[in-house]
């Protein structure tokens, strides 16, 4: 089922390229790969880059991949998601998303000394009003583990003086496959537009500590702790001034 999701979204977007429609791709450079508030990439950068297709209905397809870093003991360095939805806007001004996300793991495999890491589908329904976005996420299958999983997450942004922008986000996550460690992650982070180009100082982490887990501390492969990222990011097309 994952592969034919998979060849649905690239039909998708090479239909789209061809016809030269609304197709863009991002380029992004992350001090860490941030995922609701754990580090996926060690604590090390991350390189990451999408392709994204928009059509004036609302419906919108894409594939994004970022280099990832579990540990020694799970195989697997490259996550491709795959994902489409639809969107669109009430007459009152409120914005709605729905839609489902693949993630992929196209070098992981198991053997004696590694487990591989399973992919999974997660579907996900949000509504905007001004600055503000509620958003639900939801699997049966996390992380391949057969269990459900619930995200929920609030997000506000707002321009600052000097063209900088302020986002606030709070998210939660819990379900069976988090019983036992419900937690909530956060993030506040500062942006500003240089050119073509996306700068963004983020501050983020969980609430989750060391005594969750019966541990002294937190291995590189699993960092949820407050820290700060840096990220910076390009558009193409570039558009003309």
């Amino acid at each position: 089922m994952r592969y034919a999701t998979g060849l649905v979204a690239a039909g998708l977007l090479c239909a789209a390229a061809a016809a030269n429609a609304e197709v863009s791709y991002t380029v992004t450079a992350v001090s860490d790969y941030d995922f609701r508030g754990v580090s996926l990439s060690a604590k090390d950068p991350a390189l990451q880059a999408s392709i994204d297709y928009a059509h004036d209905s609302g419906f919108y397809a894409g594939a994004w991949a970022s280099n990832i870093d579990y540990g020694s003991d799970i195989d697997g360095d490259i996550e491709l998601d795959l994902y489409l939805g639809y969107a669109g806007e009430t007459e009152g001004g409120m914005g709605w998303d729905v839609g489902l996300v693949w993630y992929t793991y196209p070098d992981s495999s198991s053997s004696l000394t590694a487990s591989s890491i399973s992919d999974y589908p997660e579907l996900y329904a949000g509504i905007t009003f001004g600055p503000v976005e509620i958003k639900q996420w939801y699997t049966n299958d996390y992380s391949g583990s057969d269990l459900d999983a619930l995200y929920t997450e609030m997000n506000y942004g707002f321009e600052l003086p000097a063209d900088f922008g302020l986002n606030l986000h709070l998210g939660y996550n819990y379900g069976d496959a988090f019983d036992g460690f419900e937690y909530f992650d956060f993030s506040v982070g500062v942006g500003k537009t240089v050119g073509n180009f996306d700068l963004e100082l983020k501050f983020t982490g969980t609430e989750l500590d060391e005594s969750d887990f019966g541990i002294v501390s937190f291995p590189d492969e699993f960092n949820p702790e407050p820290r700060v990222l840096f990220s910076v990011s390009t558009t193409f097309p570039w558009g003309g001034e």
